[in-house]
């Protein structure tokens, strides 16, 4: 069998795990070994955490409208149903949003809510 010199090929593969290490410290973003740990961890960790950033949002959100409604003497949970019964169809972050930057219009929202039983 013919001998296969991989000099291309290896060096293309160090040299873009190399460039996927850019900013790491030290030999992380040096050494090729160091170097290619670190970039499959940080993959994994980006993986992972982007399924995670939706779902600490979605807390935030809730706990936003909750502070909100108890304010309106409403639980979140209550304002939920009543918003459902409604028909108000906005989603939590708009909920959130419109708590956080307009209170006045929150407020109006919640009176309809309530009132449309």
């Amino acid at each position: 069998m013919t001998r296969v010199k991989r000099g291309n090929v290896a060096r293309k593969r160090r040299k873009k795990v190399l460039k996927l290490a850019k900013g790491f410290r030290g030999s992380h973003s040096k050494l090729f070994r160091t170097a290619n740990q670190q970039v499959m961890k940080a993959l994994r960790n980006s993986y992972r955490d982007r399924r995670k950033r939706k779902r600490d949002f979605r807390r935030l959100w809730i706990t936003r409208v909750n502070a909100a409604a108890r304010t309106e003497g409403l639980s979140y949970s209550k304002l939920t149903g009543q918003l459902k019964k409604a028909n108000i169809e906005l989603n939590r972050k708009m909920l959130a949003q419109l708590a956080i930057l307009d209170p006045q219009a929150f407020s109006e929202v919640v009176k309809v809510a309530v009132n449309a039983q």
